[in-house]
């Protein structure tokens, strides 16, 4: 008995041409990449290959077929009367005999003149293409991921010190997917950090530079400690809660003005947290800084007052024109309300925009001692932040 035999089609053996369609195929998958895009950035670069190569003329175009990845070059050509410039131009009876079809003057014909050995060049330099076009997207979108951070914190790795036998060093820092530097001029003075240790920091720009995004970040800018209490204080997370100004002295003091939208919820006590949790957990971040808490008020006066705390005050007459506050305190309280070389009342100066002049009950002149130094009134012409 006769056994019928299955006919089979063998299938062809794959081109080099069409594992670069597939390839693009994959890309597009995995990376997010359209397969047009990468074919049209082929093209171009063929052009310019082309050109290089052959030195023909601009009036070159290249195409590759989306299915088989097959590359071919055209010369498009006007069809003229009388040829002129045999690289550009075409006779009519020319054009009709080499494609076969009528033509009107005018009309432009495309005449493939694939070279030979192009099939070659074409590969090579699409593979080249490829694999910079990843590149390329890929810095764009970690520029694109990083971007959204800018203005915000991240948490980073220390991954070493750059010349620490200088005593004064840069610290490199991993951020996951790439490295940042933070610059001695961006470090709280006396902080210190061990490698592996993990950090958060203020992102203040990010970069799309050639070789990859650039994330500039800093441990003393005022906004890292807001940062730090919208990520703690959940209040100011969801908007009951607002931080109405911050002024700092990164690694000594910071004081934050806040502001409750719910007569319920006093904003002090939210950012402080249950036995001082939430603000202890920040001074924790920052290695110690002191964090003064107070309540902002539309009231100057008020604010002012408030904003010299921990210190009494006995009186504010403000001047709102001039932006400058006369303030009187009790004697005993007069060395708290200017601080340590003055600091309480310069970052008061500094968190309410006004120029503040402290005064003793019993002293008029301007003039106060404190511990055998002499203290002139003090003013500060630093514009609030």
């Amino acid at each position: 008995m006769a056994t019928a035999r299955r006919k089979t089609t063998a299938k062809a053996a794959p081109t080099e041409n069409s594992e670069l369609i597939l390839a693009l195929e994959m890309i597009e998958k995995e990376k997010g990449i359209p397969k047009a895009v990468m074919l049209e950035t082929i093209q171009n670069s063929l052009i310019t290959a082309y050109k290089n190569e052959y030195g023909k003329a601009e009036n070159a175009r290249v195409t590759i077929d989306e299915k088989t990845g097959i590359f071919k070059v055209y010369s498009e050509k006007e069809v003229v009367e009388v040829v002129e410039d045999e690289v550009t131009q075409i006779s009519k009876a020319q054009a009709e005999i080499k494609m076969g079809q009528p033509y009107e003057i005018g009309d432009v014909v495309s005449i493939e003149v694939t070279p030979k050995d192009f099939g070659r060049i074409a590969a090579q330099k699409a593979k080249q293409v490829v694999v910079q076009k990843i590149r390329e997207e890929e810095r764009n979108a970690l520029f694109s991921s990083y971007a959204m951070k800018e203005k915000d914190i991240v948490t980073g790795v220390i991954e070493r010190f750059q010349d620490p036998d200088r005593g004064n060093y840069n610290i490199v820092v991993s951020l996951g997917k790439l490295e940042t530097i933070l610059p001695v001029t961006e470090q709280i003075k006396g902080e210190e950090f061990y490698k592996n240790e993990r950090v958060k920091l203020y992102v203040t720009k990010v970069e799309n530079n050639p070789k990859g995004p650039r994330v500039s970040v800093s441990r003393t800018h005022p906004e890292l400690v807001k940062r730090l209490f919208e990520e703690e204080v959940t209040e100011i997370a969801d908007g009951i809660v607002e931080i109405k100004g911050i002024s700092r002295e990164a690694g000594q003091r910071t004081k934050i003005s806040v502001y409750s939208h719910d007569t319920n919820v006093d904003p002090v006590g939210a950012c402080v947290g249950v036995n001082g949790a939430r603000v202890n957990a920040i001074v924790e971040e920052l290695h110690g800084e002191k964090i003064d808490i107070i309540v902002w008020s539309e009231d100057p006066a008020v604010l002012i007052e408030n904003s010299l705390s921990p210190a009494k005050v006995v009186s504010v007459t403000v001047e709102p024109e001039e932006k400058t506050a006369r303030v009187i305190v009790p004697d005993y309280q007069l060395s708290l309300a200017i601080g340590r070389e003055g600091q309480n009342a310069r970052l008061a100066a500094k968190l309410t925009g006004f120029r503040i002049d402290i005064k003793s009950e019993s002293q008029n002149d301007g003039t106060y001692t404190d511990n055998g130094e002499s203290f002139d009134s003090f003013e500060d012409n630093t514009d609030a932040e």
